[in-house]
């Protein structure tokens, strides 16, 4: 067998050519390691931002034009303003150069010092008649963080049913959780998985982290009997059929131990809102609603038609009729005049489901929660659905995010999701990175954003070839910062940044100075610079969100006894002998149970009456998170009633129900959110951080 030939090393000219673009032509996995991206990586990553450099004649071409172009710029598309100091891209203008700044507020400025928040017009003009035009966006230095520490839950918000929901979590469990658990359990906010729209037509992909639009809320999350015309609906045989059929669904996921169906879920809730959609609005309803189309403008008319298209056409637009596929195109014009009743449809379904999660927010806050609902911002869209389609400009053709090579994943990852071209961001103001964030904070206390780091750079990976034929590509971070500290701001809501894993070196300094928060995890806080053991209470970090586990890890229980690594085993998961897995889980989770005891946090059985010897383990973590500086205190809601099964097993696609499960007990019966109100064991484990935020 032929061995594969190594990838091409680039020269000189395609390297500084990709540098000059924002394209990295190495990176470094480690501090005493670099890799060298391939020639053919570079190539292909250029020709997605129209660069050509497919032969040593057009690289040195493209390159001559690159060089030239920046050192005739006055200015980046871009620039950014802290606090009212002045930006750096404007130290570098020639003396006597005049500056005109129209503001958000519609002030006219000749100075970019002491500006109100916003995204201001800047232009430049030279003494020698030269101008230049640039976006400016004036932003606090940094978030405030949030005012003292509070505690809260964790959890994926379909796998949340209780005996109202019709097959899956929904906005009005969110409702119930979030009031019950700020009155009762003293929580400061309940965080969720992302609840953006996701691609219809079945069978769904389940994954949250993968949807058609961030920029819209999916309304499989509506509580249809909570919205105010359902009690209008005058064909009440069809509700009460409809309610019956939902009735089957959620007993067979509590009482059968079936899946999560959401397409089913889905089918059945457009039933009944498509009967809600005939019962006329009210005056003051109808006010709202026009507001709310005013508001959001050509972005829900663009998403609201692609949901219309996808009915008709399927979810993928790529594969629609040529004329369709251009969301300015004559043909997609005439389309929405023939589909004006169903693009209202999908319009009132977004203005329902804003309104249900803003409505769980108030509730949240009015229950006592300083934060209430954390929203997630995943980290890219689907390449088939609304956003690719009406963003067309702003996303990459022919690549796919995700992630290089590194000791947990040697293959590396193609995650599928096309990235944002940072030129046309930055030309754009950032403009659909606003809109996007705008969106978020209408109904958030705070957003945690998965994958923070993309703010700084993202893996490319080039349609047809393997993750580790990939390259970073950089945005302009201090511009993305800006923005989202300015939106956050805007909003009065904290922001909480995914920085688990590889991180580049000043990252995590950079988010830290800004104000945002980060992420630890218990099992990965270990002392990597010096003896590797578990890293005391007193040396974690305070800027973060601390917790024992997330979605894509095994519950605590499962942590302890070694099940996950039986879990992989059995799944055909395991990469190395799976005694020597055991042995490795064991001592880990030896090392820690010893720290928990040195400290005095592992109480044993006795911590309760009936106290099992794993809740007291559990309990003793959480013990252990108090101990650190951290301002956010995350606990799992599955931990809190000992369930085993993680919701998301990366590496598996159908071997294993990823985001299909219930919250369920020790032995897998699942368990609805009024059992998880009543759970002795749930309010021992609050109870521990009750007592330890009042010590």
């Amino acid at each position: 067998m032929t061995a594969p030939r190594p990838a091409e090393p680039p020269g000189e000219d395609l390297r500084r050519l990709a540098e000059l673009h924002g394209v990295a032509a190495s990176y470094h996995p480690s501090p005493d390691r670099t890799v060298t991206a391939s020639a053919t990586a570079l190539t292909r990553t250029l020709a997605a931002l129209g660069v050509d450099a497919g032969t040593p004649e057009a690289t040195r071409a493209a390159l001559a034009d690159r060089r030239r172009a920046l050192s005739e710029r006055l200015l980046p598309p871009t620039v950014v303003s802290w606090d009212g100091t002045t930006p750096r891209a404007l130290a570098g203008l020639p003396a006597g150069t005049r500056l005109r700044i129209e503001t958000e507020q519609g002030e006219t400025r000749s100075t970019a010092g002491q500006l109100p928040p916003g995204v201001h017009r800047l232009t430049a003009t030279a003494p020698g008649g030269r101008t230049a035009q640039a976006h400016l966006v004036a932003a606090p230095p940094r978030l405030p963080v949030p005012a003292g520490r509070s505690y809260g839950l964790l959890v994926q918000l379909y796998s949340l049913l209780s005996h109202r929901s019709w097959g899956m979590g929904d906005a009005g469990d969110l409702t119930e959780l979030a009031a019950w658990a700020g009155r009762s359990l003293g929580a400061g906010f309940v965080q969720v998985n992302p609840l953006h729209a996701g691609v219809p037509g079945a069978p769904t992909d389940p994954s949250p982290y993968r949807p058609s639009s961030r920029r819209f809320p999916d309304p499989v999350h509506l509580r249809v009997e909570d919205v105010p015309e359902f009690a209008y609906v005058r064909d009440r045989a069809r509700v009460r059929a409809l309610a019956e059929q939902a009735a089957r669904l959620r007993e067979a996921v509590l009482d059968k131990g079936a899946l999560i169906d959401r397409d089913a879920v889905w089918d059945l809730k457009r039933q009944a809102l498509e009967l809600v959609h005939e019962v006329p609005l009210g005056p003051g309803r109808r006010v709202a609603y026009r507001d709310y189309l005013a508001g959001q403008g050509r972005d829900l008319e663009d998403h609201a038609t692609w949901c219309a298209l996808a009915e008709a056409h399927g979810p993928d637009w790529q594969r629609w009729p040529a004329g369709l596929r251009d969301p300015r195109s004559p043909q997609t014009a005439r389309a929405r005049d023939e589909l004006t009743d169903r693009i209202d449809f999908h319009s009132r379904l977004a203005w329902l489901t804003d309104s249900q999660l803003a409505a769980a927010q108030r509730t949240a806050r009015e229950a006592g929660m300083p934060l209430g609902i954390v929203h997630d911002l995943a980290v890219g869209v689907h390449p088939g659905g609304a956003d690719a389609w009406a963003q067309q400009r702003y996303f990459v053709a022919g690549m796919s995010v995700g992630a290089p090579p590194d000791a947990f994943n040697a293959r590396g990852q193609d995650w599928g999701l096309p990235p944002w071209r940072p030129d046309r961001l930055a030309e754009s103001g950032y403009a659909p990175f606003r809109g996007l964030l705008r969106g978020l904070f209408r109904y958030a206390g705070a957003l945690r954003i998965d994958h923070v780091m993309g703010l700084f750079r993202l893996w490319w990976v080039p349609r047809g070839l393997p993750p580790t034929e990939g390259a970073y590509v950089r945005h302009d971070a201090e511009a993305m910062l800006a923005v989202l500290v300015l939106e956050a701001a805007r909003a009065g809501a904290v922001v909480i940044g995914e920085d688990l894993g590889t991180v580049e070196p000043g990252v995590r300094e950079q988010l830290r100075e800004r104000g945002v928060l980060g992420t630890s995890v218990l099992w990965f806080e270990r002392d990597w610079d010096g003896d590797g053991r578990p890293l005391p209470p007193e040396r974690w970090r305070a800027d973060c969100l601390a917790t024992a586990t997330t979605h894509d890890l095994p519950p605590t229980a499962a942590r302890l006894t070694g099940e996950h690594v039986e879990l992989r085993d059995r799944l055909g998961l395991s990469t190395r002998d799976v005694g020597q897995e055991r042995a490795e889980a064991a001592a880990d989770t030896g090392e820690w149970l010893a720290l928990l005891t040195r400290l005095g946090l592992l109480r044993g059985t006795g911590a309760g009456p009936g106290t099992s010897q794993e809740e007291a383990e559990v309990q003793a973590v959480h013990r252990f998170l108090l101990r650190t500086p951290a301002r956010m205190i995350g606990v799992w809601l599955p931990d809190a009633v000992g369930d085993r099964r993680p919701q998301n097993l990366p590496g598996t696609w159908d071997q294993y129900p990823n985001w299909r499960l219930p919250i369920a007990d020790a032995t897998g019966r699942a368990v609805p959110l009024e059992e998880l109100a009543d759970s002795a064991r749930l309010r021992a484990l609050m109870e521990v951080l009750r007592e330890g935020r009042t010590r």
